[in-house]
């Protein structure tokens, strides 16, 4: 859905697609995303480690290929990569070849065996990997008018917003599926709470969700089965990223896809979405000019195609021996710098595996020709 109208207003999608990707975009920035906002790959070399060691059993499911592929979905500047290829046994690595895909130009200085791609190349064989790609694939933004009808939210390039049109065709069915704008005919308005188990929904930019009921009146707006849209509430349409992701995963011959993103579920998306922006570590609001990171938490179990596995980053981490445990004290007095180093390293762990932060992150596992490589976890009720 694309809306462009004379005054400058048009959709949230195209206009986060100029903002980010455009030729003054921001993810062409000189600086980079580090530049902006840390991710696991930036928080410790255990995470490069980490998807190296699940590399490998992708490895063993494949039986040892002669070219085990290694792509990194919206690779930055190759800092994942990289830190996979190094991270890989000699026997490995050897046979293994990285892609990096990314629509900014290659930076100098990576390593020659990674080739730089605008798409993810068709048909190889290994592992897809999309850590926080998936967030940045622009999408619209629906929100409920005062006559109880979801609209797209359109946007100037200064940040402010009006309502346009209805909701329609394809995007309004994804909403009707994954993200209903509906509440409760009589009573308060039921908000999200978080999911029981390994996936707890982030919190939403700018605070808790709120307490009271911010609906107007719903008398005369209600819907089917008794429920109510209530005014105010937002969605953000994933059905671009189910399609990215669709693509992502048919480009594979065989082998396994990872996306590893902020994430919510099904019966506790955020009432009043995700959308923000991030600029020099702190969080903004959302301004399509070029100037920031415009990004929105991502609906994974709607991106999720059959035989998919969802678990959080904490799970999977685990599952790969990534463990924040303190080393014993009895290291230090025999070898004091190795308790340093694992007590470093134990830190890092602990943040990329903590509650509240990065552990809660969501994992889709998607296997394609092969068995669910990665023990533990759940299977997503999709």
């Amino acid at each position: 859905m694309r809306c462009d109208t004379a005054d400058g207003l048009r959709g949230w999608r195209p206009a986060t697609e100029e903002a980010l990707y455009g030729p003054s975009g921001f993810y062409r920035r000189p600086e980079g995303p580090a530049g902006h906002f840390r991710t696991s790959v930036h928080a410790s070399p255990l995470f490069a480690g980490a998807v190296a060691r699940l590399l490998c059993l992708v490895d063993e499911a494949l039986a040892h290929p002669a070219e085990l592929a290694f792509v990194d979905m919206g690779a930055g500047r190759g800092e994942l990569v990289t830190g996979v290829l190094k991270a890989l046994p000699s026997e490995v690595a050897s046979r293994a070849r990285g892609y990096a895909v990314e629509r900014a130009a290659r930076p100098a200085g990576v390593d020659h065996r990674i080739e730089w791609l605008p798409e993810p190349p068709p048909g190889v064989t290994g592992l897809l990997f999309a850590n926080e790609w998936l967030d940045n694939v622009p999408l619209d933004v629906a929100e409920v008018d005062a006559e109880g009808t979801a609209r797209l939210v359109l946007v100037r390039e200064d940040g402010r917003e009006s309502l346009g049109e209805p909701v329609a065709g394809a995007e309004a069915e994804w909403l009707a599926r994954w993200w209903p704008l509906t509440g409760p005919p009589d009573g308060p308005l039921l908000l999200p709470e978080a999911p029981e188990g390994p996936l707890p929904l982030p919190e939403a930019p700018g605070g808790p969700f709120p307490a009271e009921d911010v609906r107007p009146p719903a008398e005369g707006r209600q819907g089917p089965g008794g429920q109510v849209p209530a005014e105010g509430l937002r969605a953000e349409v994933g059905l671009p990223r189910d399609a990215a992701w669709a693509a992502a995963v048919a480009s594979l011959g065989r082998g396994l896809a990872v996306a590893v993103d902020y994430a919510h579920f099904a019966g506790a998306r955020p009432p009043f979405g995700t959308l923000t922006g991030f600029r020099e570590g702190r969080e903004t609001a959302p301004v399509p000019d070029g100037s920031c990171d415009i990004t929105a938490h991502v609906a994974l179990d709607a991106c999720a195609l059959p035989g998919a596995r969802l678990l959080s980053q904490r799970e999977a981490l685990g599952a790969l021996g990534v463990s924040g445990e303190r080393p014993s004290l009895g290291l230090a007095s025999t070898d004091p710098s190795a308790y340093v180093r694992a007590l470093a390293g134990a830190g890092e762990a602990a943040e990329l595996t903590a509650r509240g932060g990065l552990g809660d992150f969501g994992w889709l596992l998607q296997p394609v020709g092969i068995p669910d490589p990665l023990p533990g976890g759940e299977q997503p009720s999709t």
